[in-house]
């Protein structure tokens, strides 16, 4: 499902195999537990998160979901929710070197992080939610609200649009383009390095963090709002 590999200071977690990475409970939990292991580690400096594959991550499973709609929704609601605390909570810098297509929850783990890198060729973000019928929550949007621009923002969630990885740069939503995955997940790792080297207070920079995007988390461990499953679907 996931591996966590460690190059001096900084964290590697990578989305393994050729699948399309979707949500879970069982996905959610390795990646939690990665998680968990970085933030408890005392000599962590920052978090790279890249894929394996086409996709980055494709969003929620919803084929698991479909088994049982009301009990999974109630159950994956929460743990996606709890998920992407656990990204904002991290004390150290986060970066997410998208080696492949963004969807939907996928898009917003890439955006849960500080930093976005992007492979140039092959990758796409984009939130589906419009086109497949399925609502977006308070605490999703307010991810999403926090980190785009208000044009961007537009024609992410209103306009279902398909951002390339140049549009994306111009869109503001990530902030370097690269040719391939290796060279992505390099200059990911090597900036992740820079920022490890600087030896900020990790309890510093999470309190910074959490005061630059208000509200957010409050959101997120409110688990306000119930998912609706899609009423048509053109994935």
């Amino acid at each position: 499902m996931c591996n966590l590999e460690k190059r001096g200071r900084v964290y590697i977690l990578t989305l393994l195999g050729d699948g399309d990475h979707r949500f879970n409970p069982s996905t959610i939990d390795a990646i939690s537990a990665a998680l968990k292991e970085v933030q408890d580690s005392p000599d962590a400096g920052a978090l790279v998160t890249t894929n394996q594959g086409r996709y980055f991550s494709n969003g929620l499973d919803l084929q698991w979901i479909s088994q049982n709609p009301d009990a999974h929704l109630s159950t994956i609601r929460i743990k996606f929710e709890n998920l992407l605390a656990s990204f904002i909570r991290l004390r150290v810098p986060t970066i997410a070197a998208i080696c492949g297509h963004a969807a939907a929850g996928g898009f917003i783990v890439a955006l849960a992080h500080d930093y976005r890198f992007m492979r140039g060729d092959r990758s796409v973000l984009y939130m589906s939610e419009l086109d497949i019928g399925m609502k977006l929550p308070r605490s999703l949007m307010a991810v999403i609200r926090s980190k785009l621009l208000p044009g961007t923002l537009r024609d992410v969630v209103l306009g279902a649009r398909k951002f390339s990885a140049q549009m994306a740069l111009e869109g503001g939503i990530v902030d370097s383009v690269y040719a391939d995955s290796p060279q992505t997940l390099e200059a990911a790792v090597s900036e992740a390095q820079k920022l490890a080297g600087r030896g900020w207070k990790k309890e510093i920079y999470s309190e910074l963090r959490l005061g630059a995007f208000p509200g957010v988390l409050e959101e997120l461990d409110a688990h306000r709002d119930p998912y609706l499953f899609p009423v048509s679907s053109k994935l």
